[in-house]
Protein backbone atom coordinates (compact mmCIF):
# COMPACT_ATOMS: atom_id res chain seq x y z
CA UNK A 1 0.00 0.00 0.00
CA UNK A 2 1.43 3.52 -0.73
CA UNK A 3 2.54 5.87 2.14
CA UNK A 4 0.09 8.92 2.40
CA UNK A 5 1.04 11.66 0.23
CA UNK A 6 2.79 14.67 2.21
CA UNK A 7 3.38 18.09 1.90
CA UNK A 8 6.93 18.80 1.18
CA UNK A 9 8.32 21.14 4.22
CA UNK A 10 8.91 24.58 3.42
CA UNK A 11 12.42 25.60 3.50
CA UNK A 12 13.14 27.85 7.02
CA UNK A 13 13.94 31.56 5.78
CA UNK A 14 17.39 32.24 5.45
CA UNK A 15 19.44 33.48 9.11
CA UNK A 16 20.11 37.04 9.01
CA UNK A 17 22.77 36.33 11.60
CA UNK A 18 23.88 32.82 13.08
CA UNK A 19 27.02 30.62 12.22
CA UNK A 20 28.33 30.20 9.56
CA UNK A 21 26.86 26.38 10.16
CA UNK A 22 23.49 27.89 10.72
CA UNK A 23 23.66 29.64 7.27
CA UNK A 24 24.77 26.63 4.88
CA UNK A 25 22.46 24.43 6.79
CA UNK A 26 19.24 26.83 5.52
CA UNK A 27 21.13 27.48 2.28
CA UNK A 28 20.49 23.30 1.74
CA UNK A 29 17.44 23.54 3.06
CA UNK A 30 16.98 25.87 0.57
CA UNK A 31 18.39 24.28 -2.41
CA UNK A 32 16.75 21.03 -1.29
CA UNK A 33 13.07 22.51 -1.15
CA UNK A 34 13.95 23.84 -4.71
CA UNK A 35 14.57 20.39 -6.27
CA UNK A 36 11.38 19.00 -4.82
CA UNK A 37 9.89 21.14 -7.57
CA UNK A 38 11.97 19.88 -10.23
CA UNK A 39 10.31 17.02 -12.10
CA UNK A 40 10.72 13.59 -11.45
CA UNK A 41 12.73 12.33 -14.19
CA UNK A 42 15.29 15.87 -13.62
CA UNK A 43 15.30 14.45 -9.82
CA UNK A 44 16.10 11.08 -10.22
CA UNK A 45 18.50 12.04 -13.28
CA UNK A 46 20.63 14.35 -10.80
CA UNK A 47 20.93 12.01 -8.19
CA UNK A 48 22.21 9.32 -10.95
CA UNK A 49 24.87 11.91 -12.08
CA UNK A 50 25.69 12.57 -8.79
CA UNK A 51 26.72 9.13 -7.78
CA UNK A 52 28.14 8.53 -10.57
CA UNK A 53 30.34 11.66 -10.46
CA UNK A 54 31.44 9.82 -6.69
CA UNK A 55 31.95 6.58 -8.80
CA UNK A 56 34.15 8.63 -10.97
CA UNK A 57 36.41 9.78 -8.01
CA UNK A 58 36.16 6.19 -6.17
CA UNK A 59 37.92 4.57 -9.47
CA UNK A 60 40.25 7.23 -10.44
CA UNK A 61 41.72 7.34 -7.00
CA UNK A 62 41.54 3.32 -6.66
CA UNK A 63 43.18 3.33 -10.43
CA UNK A 64 46.22 5.00 -8.10
CA UNK A 65 46.69 2.11 -5.86
CA UNK A 66 46.95 -0.40 -8.96
CA UNK A 67 50.43 -1.86 -9.80
CA UNK A 68 51.30 -3.83 -12.55
CA UNK A 69 48.37 -6.44 -13.52
CA UNK A 70 47.43 -9.15 -16.41
CA UNK A 71 45.82 -5.99 -17.97
CA UNK A 72 48.65 -3.21 -18.15
CA UNK A 73 51.06 -1.30 -16.32
CA UNK A 74 50.58 0.49 -12.81
CA UNK A 75 48.51 3.58 -12.00
CA UNK A 76 45.91 3.29 -15.16
CA UNK A 77 44.00 6.53 -16.03
CA UNK A 78 40.14 5.89 -15.22
CA UNK A 79 39.04 4.75 -19.20
CA UNK A 80 41.52 1.62 -19.19
CA UNK A 81 41.09 0.89 -15.42
CA UNK A 82 37.32 0.33 -16.32
CA UNK A 83 38.62 -2.02 -19.32
CA UNK A 84 40.02 -4.89 -16.93
CA UNK A 85 38.09 -8.10 -14.90
CA UNK A 86 35.37 -9.61 -17.19
CA UNK A 87 35.26 -5.84 -19.53
CA UNK A 88 38.14 -8.11 -21.49
CA UNK A 89 35.94 -11.34 -21.82
CA UNK A 90 33.23 -8.85 -23.67
CA UNK A 91 35.61 -6.96 -25.82
CA UNK A 92 36.74 -10.38 -26.96
CA UNK A 93 33.24 -11.04 -28.37
CA UNK A 94 32.87 -7.83 -29.81
CA UNK A 95 36.18 -8.48 -31.44
CA UNK A 96 35.73 -12.05 -32.24
CA UNK A 97 32.38 -13.28 -31.23
CA UNK A 98 32.13 -16.70 -30.09
CA UNK A 99 34.08 -20.06 -30.18
CA UNK A 100 32.92 -22.93 -32.51
CA UNK A 101 34.73 -25.45 -30.45
CA UNK A 102 34.98 -25.14 -26.95
CA UNK A 103 38.69 -24.76 -25.42
CA UNK A 104 39.95 -27.76 -23.16
CA UNK A 105 42.71 -28.81 -21.01
CA UNK A 106 44.82 -31.58 -20.73
CA UNK A 107 42.30 -32.96 -18.86
CA UNK A 108 39.97 -32.50 -21.40
CA UNK A 109 38.02 -29.93 -18.98
CA UNK A 110 36.24 -27.36 -20.67
CA UNK A 111 38.53 -24.19 -19.92
CA UNK A 112 37.43 -20.86 -19.69
CA UNK A 113 35.96 -19.34 -22.62
CA UNK A 114 32.91 -16.80 -24.15
CA UNK A 115 30.54 -18.83 -23.86
CA UNK A 116 30.36 -17.46 -20.18
CA UNK A 117 28.64 -13.96 -21.06
CA UNK A 118 25.63 -13.34 -23.04
CA UNK A 119 25.76 -11.25 -26.24
CA UNK A 120 23.41 -8.34 -25.69
CA UNK A 121 26.16 -6.10 -24.64
CA UNK A 122 29.07 -6.29 -27.19
CA UNK A 123 26.46 -6.74 -29.52
CA UNK A 124 24.98 -3.06 -28.78
CA UNK A 125 28.61 -2.20 -28.44
CA UNK A 126 29.49 -3.19 -32.08
CA UNK A 127 25.94 -1.33 -33.43
CA UNK A 128 27.21 1.90 -31.56
CA UNK A 129 30.66 1.79 -33.02
CA UNK A 130 28.77 1.06 -36.73
CA UNK A 131 27.16 4.15 -36.10
CA UNK A 132 29.49 6.27 -34.52
CA UNK A 133 33.28 4.60 -35.41
CA UNK A 134 33.93 4.13 -31.54
CA UNK A 135 35.38 1.37 -30.92
CA UNK A 136 34.65 -0.56 -28.28
CA UNK A 137 36.56 1.23 -25.70
CA UNK A 138 34.22 4.66 -26.36
CA UNK A 139 31.08 2.36 -27.43
CA UNK A 140 30.94 0.46 -24.01
CA UNK A 141 32.06 3.18 -21.50
CA UNK A 142 29.17 5.59 -22.79
CA UNK A 143 26.52 2.38 -22.92
CA UNK A 144 27.24 1.09 -19.80
CA UNK A 145 26.88 4.53 -17.60
CA UNK A 146 23.37 5.12 -20.39
CA UNK A 147 21.65 2.15 -19.59
CA UNK A 148 22.21 2.48 -15.78
CA UNK A 149 20.21 6.13 -15.97
CA UNK A 150 17.29 4.28 -17.85
CA UNK A 151 17.69 1.65 -15.18
CA UNK A 152 16.95 4.33 -12.60
CA UNK A 153 14.16 6.01 -14.26
CA UNK A 154 12.07 2.68 -14.58
CA UNK A 155 12.95 1.52 -11.25
CA UNK A 156 11.73 4.51 -9.59
CA UNK A 157 8.60 4.76 -11.83
CA UNK A 158 8.18 0.76 -10.54
CA UNK A 159 8.88 2.06 -7.02
CA UNK A 160 6.09 5.03 -7.14
CA UNK A 161 3.50 2.16 -7.51
CA UNK A 162 4.20 1.02 -3.93
CA UNK A 163 5.31 4.62 -2.10
CA UNK A 164 5.12 8.10 -1.91
CA UNK A 165 7.44 10.03 -3.93
CA UNK A 166 10.10 10.59 -0.65
CA UNK A 167 10.41 7.30 -0.23
CA UNK A 168 10.52 6.44 -4.09
CA UNK A 169 13.70 8.79 -3.89
CA UNK A 170 15.06 7.40 -0.70
CA UNK A 171 14.78 4.05 -2.69
CA UNK A 172 16.73 5.56 -5.16
CA UNK A 173 19.29 6.89 -3.21
CA UNK A 174 19.89 3.79 -1.48
CA UNK A 175 19.86 1.62 -5.11
CA UNK A 176 22.37 4.14 -6.68
CA UNK A 177 24.86 4.23 -3.73
CA UNK A 178 25.14 0.41 -3.19
CA UNK A 179 28.28 -0.69 -2.84
CA UNK A 180 28.67 -2.28 -5.78
CA UNK A 181 26.64 0.46 -7.77
CA UNK A 182 29.86 1.50 -9.45
CA UNK A 183 29.29 -1.27 -11.51
CA UNK A 184 26.70 0.90 -13.52
CA UNK A 185 29.46 2.94 -15.27
CA UNK A 186 31.89 -0.14 -16.02
CA UNK A 187 31.88 -2.23 -19.30
CA UNK A 188 29.77 -5.41 -17.81
CA UNK A 189 26.23 -6.06 -18.65
CA UNK A 190 24.73 -5.18 -15.60
CA UNK A 191 23.28 -1.87 -16.49
CA UNK A 192 21.80 -2.95 -19.16
CA UNK A 193 20.03 -5.58 -17.33
CA UNK A 194 19.19 -3.84 -14.76
CA UNK A 195 17.22 -1.35 -17.31
CA UNK A 196 15.71 -4.56 -18.90
CA UNK A 197 14.67 -6.18 -15.40
CA UNK A 198 13.21 -3.56 -14.23
CA UNK A 199 11.03 -2.79 -17.32
CA UNK A 200 10.02 -5.78 -17.14
CA UNK A 201 8.92 -6.12 -13.38
CA UNK A 202 7.35 -3.14 -14.32
CA UNK A 203 5.07 -4.18 -16.95
CA UNK A 204 4.06 -7.35 -14.59
CA UNK A 205 2.97 -5.58 -12.20
CA UNK A 206 0.83 -3.31 -14.24
CA UNK A 207 -0.01 -7.17 -16.02
CA UNK A 208 0.56 -6.12 -19.64
CA UNK A 209 1.95 -9.30 -20.60
CA UNK A 210 2.36 -9.01 -24.20
CA UNK A 211 4.08 -5.81 -23.72
CA UNK A 212 6.77 -7.52 -21.15
CA UNK A 213 7.56 -10.35 -23.69
CA UNK A 214 10.28 -8.92 -26.05
CA UNK A 215 11.53 -7.05 -22.81
CA UNK A 216 12.11 -10.82 -20.96
CA UNK A 217 13.57 -12.28 -24.36
CA UNK A 218 16.11 -9.18 -24.30
CA UNK A 219 17.05 -9.68 -20.77
CA UNK A 220 17.65 -13.17 -21.34
CA UNK A 221 20.18 -12.44 -23.22
CA UNK A 222 21.79 -9.69 -21.30
CA UNK A 223 22.44 -11.95 -17.99
CA UNK A 224 21.78 -15.19 -16.89
CA UNK A 225 18.29 -14.35 -14.85
CA UNK A 226 16.10 -15.81 -16.93
CA UNK A 227 15.63 -19.45 -14.56
CA UNK A 228 14.39 -16.92 -11.74
CA UNK A 229 12.49 -14.66 -13.55
CA UNK A 230 10.54 -17.43 -15.78
CA UNK A 231 9.55 -19.05 -12.39
CA UNK A 232 8.47 -15.86 -10.90
CA UNK A 233 6.65 -15.48 -14.38
CA UNK A 234 4.70 -19.31 -13.78
CA UNK A 235 3.75 -18.27 -10.17
CA UNK A 236 2.50 -14.76 -10.66
CA UNK A 237 0.11 -15.90 -13.22
CA UNK A 238 -0.79 -19.13 -11.09
CA UNK A 239 -1.30 -17.01 -7.86
CA UNK A 240 -3.77 -14.52 -9.97
CA UNK A 241 -5.42 -17.53 -11.07
CA UNK A 242 -5.76 -18.80 -7.86
CA UNK A 243 -6.82 -15.34 -6.71
CA UNK A 244 -9.57 -14.99 -9.87
CA UNK A 245 -12.61 -14.48 -7.47
CA UNK A 246 -11.99 -11.54 -6.21
CA UNK A 247 -9.67 -10.07 -8.83
CA UNK A 248 -11.34 -11.00 -12.40
CA UNK A 249 -8.70 -12.94 -14.73
CA UNK A 250 -10.68 -12.89 -18.32
CA UNK A 251 -10.50 -15.98 -20.89
CA UNK A 252 -8.34 -12.97 -22.88
CA UNK A 253 -6.02 -12.01 -20.51
CA UNK A 254 -5.12 -15.28 -19.53
CA UNK A 255 -4.44 -16.06 -22.83
CA UNK A 256 -2.15 -13.52 -22.53
CA UNK A 257 -0.46 -14.24 -19.41
CA UNK A 258 0.28 -17.85 -20.72
CA UNK A 259 2.01 -16.46 -23.72
CA UNK A 260 4.11 -14.17 -21.52
CA UNK A 261 5.04 -17.30 -18.99
CA UNK A 262 5.98 -19.54 -22.36
CA UNK A 263 7.94 -16.65 -23.99
CA UNK A 264 10.21 -16.38 -20.49
CA UNK A 265 10.31 -20.14 -20.13
CA UNK A 266 12.00 -19.97 -23.55
CA UNK A 267 14.18 -17.17 -23.12
CA UNK A 268 15.30 -19.00 -19.71
CA UNK A 269 16.95 -21.93 -22.01
CA UNK A 270 17.94 -19.73 -24.89
CA UNK A 271 21.11 -18.91 -24.47
CA UNK A 272 22.18 -22.43 -23.66
CA UNK A 273 20.45 -24.10 -26.51
CA UNK A 274 21.89 -21.39 -28.53
CA UNK A 275 25.61 -22.41 -27.25
CA UNK A 276 24.42 -25.63 -27.82
CA UNK A 277 23.57 -25.12 -31.35
CA UNK A 278 26.98 -23.42 -31.90
CA UNK A 279 29.10 -25.87 -30.56
CA UNK A 280 27.64 -29.18 -31.08
CA UNK A 281 28.00 -29.19 -27.00
CA UNK A 282 24.54 -29.93 -25.20
CA UNK A 283 26.53 -28.73 -21.67
CA UNK A 284 28.23 -26.36 -23.75
CA UNK A 285 27.11 -23.16 -21.36
CA UNK A 286 27.48 -24.75 -18.28
CA UNK A 287 30.20 -26.52 -18.79
CA UNK A 288 31.84 -23.28 -19.99
CA UNK A 289 30.32 -21.91 -16.08
CA UNK A 290 32.13 -24.48 -14.56
CA UNK A 291 35.53 -23.73 -15.77
CA UNK A 292 35.52 -21.10 -13.33
CA UNK A 293 34.92 -23.23 -10.08
CA UNK A 294 36.79 -26.37 -10.90
CA UNK A 295 34.67 -29.25 -11.12
CA UNK A 296 30.97 -29.58 -12.41
CA UNK A 297 27.82 -27.51 -11.74
CA UNK A 298 25.66 -29.67 -9.67
CA UNK A 299 22.82 -27.62 -7.54
CA UNK A 300 23.43 -26.48 -4.16
CA UNK A 301 26.75 -28.14 -3.88
CA UNK A 302 28.86 -24.81 -4.18
CA UNK A 303 27.56 -23.58 -0.97
CA UNK A 304 27.46 -26.52 0.77
CA UNK A 305 31.31 -27.18 -0.05
CA UNK A 306 32.25 -23.38 1.29
CA UNK A 307 29.82 -23.94 4.56
CA UNK A 308 31.96 -26.96 5.04
CA UNK A 309 35.47 -25.61 4.05
CA UNK A 310 35.09 -22.33 6.48
CA UNK A 311 32.68 -24.04 9.52
CA UNK A 312 33.76 -27.54 9.71
CA UNK A 313 31.25 -30.27 9.41
CA UNK A 314 28.78 -29.35 12.42
CA UNK A 315 29.14 -25.86 12.34
CA UNK A 316 28.08 -25.65 8.75
CA UNK A 317 25.39 -27.18 8.94
CA UNK A 318 24.08 -25.08 11.27
CA UNK A 319 25.37 -21.73 9.39
CA UNK A 320 23.02 -22.79 6.30
CA UNK A 321 20.27 -23.70 8.50
CA UNK A 322 20.61 -20.07 10.27
CA UNK A 323 21.03 -18.74 6.57
CA UNK A 324 17.71 -19.94 5.44
CA UNK A 325 16.34 -19.15 8.54
CA UNK A 326 17.31 -15.48 8.30
CA UNK A 327 16.74 -15.06 4.39
CA UNK A 328 12.42 -17.02 4.82
CA UNK A 329 12.17 -13.98 8.13
CA UNK A 330 13.51 -11.17 5.68
CA UNK A 331 11.10 -12.17 2.75
CA UNK A 332 8.20 -12.13 5.27
CA UNK A 333 9.06 -9.15 7.41
CA UNK A 334 6.98 -5.89 7.27
CA UNK A 335 8.91 -4.05 4.99
CA UNK A 336 9.15 -6.63 2.19
CA UNK A 337 5.67 -7.57 2.54
CA UNK A 338 4.67 -3.85 1.50
CA UNK A 339 6.42 -4.66 -1.82
CA UNK A 340 3.52 -6.51 -2.90
CA UNK A 341 3.43 -9.88 -4.23
CA UNK A 342 5.33 -9.95 -8.06
CA UNK A 343 8.65 -7.80 -6.02
CA UNK A 344 8.68 -10.07 -3.43
CA UNK A 345 7.94 -13.34 -5.53
CA UNK A 346 10.88 -11.97 -7.72
CA UNK A 347 12.89 -11.63 -4.30
CA UNK A 348 12.39 -14.51 -3.43
CA UNK A 349 12.90 -16.36 -7.06
CA UNK A 350 15.91 -15.13 -7.41
CA UNK A 351 17.71 -15.85 -4.25
CA UNK A 352 16.19 -19.20 -4.43
CA UNK A 353 18.11 -19.33 -7.99
CA UNK A 354 21.65 -17.98 -6.07
CA UNK A 355 20.95 -20.69 -3.35
CA UNK A 356 20.72 -23.28 -5.98
CA UNK A 357 23.51 -22.55 -8.50
CA UNK A 358 25.84 -19.63 -6.85
CA UNK A 359 29.31 -20.55 -6.01
CA UNK A 360 29.65 -18.01 -2.88
CA UNK A 361 32.79 -15.93 -3.73
CA UNK A 362 33.89 -12.17 -3.92
CA UNK A 363 31.70 -11.87 -6.85
CA UNK A 364 28.43 -12.78 -5.13
CA UNK A 365 28.15 -8.86 -3.94
CA UNK A 366 27.53 -7.79 -7.54
CA UNK A 367 25.25 -10.63 -7.84
CA UNK A 368 22.91 -9.35 -5.43
CA UNK A 369 22.10 -6.51 -8.05
CA UNK A 370 19.26 -7.83 -9.47
CA UNK A 371 17.79 -7.73 -5.73
CA UNK A 372 16.91 -3.95 -6.22
CA UNK A 373 13.34 -3.94 -5.13
CA UNK A 374 14.95 -4.63 -1.81
CA UNK A 375 15.86 -0.90 -2.10
CA UNK A 376 12.28 -0.06 -1.52
CA UNK A 377 12.34 -2.25 1.12
CA UNK A 378 14.88 -0.84 2.66
CA UNK A 379 13.20 2.91 3.08
CA UNK A 380 10.23 1.09 4.63
CA UNK A 381 11.77 -0.13 7.45
CA UNK A 382 11.92 3.68 8.96
CA UNK A 383 11.01 7.46 7.93
CA UNK A 384 13.64 8.81 10.27
CA UNK A 385 16.04 10.88 8.28
CA UNK A 386 18.52 9.77 10.47
CA UNK A 387 18.29 6.63 9.53
CA UNK A 388 18.08 7.06 5.70
CA UNK A 389 20.95 9.05 5.83
CA UNK A 390 23.07 6.86 7.91
CA UNK A 391 22.18 3.90 5.26
CA UNK A 392 23.49 6.36 2.42
CA UNK A 393 26.91 7.46 4.22
CA UNK A 394 27.45 3.95 5.03
CA UNK A 395 27.00 2.51 1.44
CA UNK A 396 29.21 5.55 0.02
CA UNK A 397 31.70 4.39 2.26
CA UNK A 398 31.70 0.36 1.45
CA UNK A 399 31.85 1.75 -2.39
CA UNK A 400 34.99 2.45 -1.78
CA UNK A 401 35.97 -0.71 0.40
CA UNK A 402 34.59 -2.50 -2.90
CA UNK A 403 36.52 -0.55 -5.59
CA UNK A 404 39.81 -0.84 -3.23
CA UNK A 405 39.65 -4.60 -2.05
CA UNK A 406 38.18 -6.28 -5.25
CA UNK A 407 38.21 -4.06 -8.25
CA UNK A 408 41.87 -3.26 -7.74
CA UNK A 409 43.80 -6.45 -8.59
CA UNK A 410 46.97 -7.53 -6.51
CA UNK A 411 49.02 -10.86 -7.12
CA UNK A 412 47.40 -13.36 -4.43
CA UNK A 413 50.28 -15.99 -3.11
CA UNK A 414 48.47 -18.60 -4.91
CA UNK A 415 48.24 -16.80 -8.24
CA UNK A 416 45.68 -14.40 -9.83
CA UNK A 417 43.01 -12.50 -7.22
CA UNK A 418 39.51 -12.29 -5.84
CA UNK A 419 37.36 -11.33 -8.85
CA UNK A 420 34.96 -8.31 -8.39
Amino acid sequence: MAEPRQQAPTAPAPARGGTLNEKLWAAAASAAAAARRWPWWLQVSVLYFGTRIYGFGVFAVAALHQGASPWGAGKPDYWHFLQIWDSEWYSKIYQDGYPGTLPRGESGLVQENQWAFYPLFPLLARGLTAASGLGWAGASVLLAPAFGLAAALVAYRLFRRFASVSTSMWSMAFLLTFPVSPILQVPYAESLNLFLLASALLLLVRRRYLAAIPVVLLMCLSRPVGVPFAALAALSVLLRFRARARDPFPPAEMARAAAFVAASAAGAVAWPVIAWAATGEPKAYTDTEAAWRGGQLVPLRPWLDASLNFFGPVAGWFFLALLAAAVALYLNSKAVRRLGTDLRLWSACYLGYLALFLYPQTSTFRLLLPLFPLALAAAFVSRSRAYRSAVVVMFLLLQIVWVDWLWVWTQLPGGGDWPP
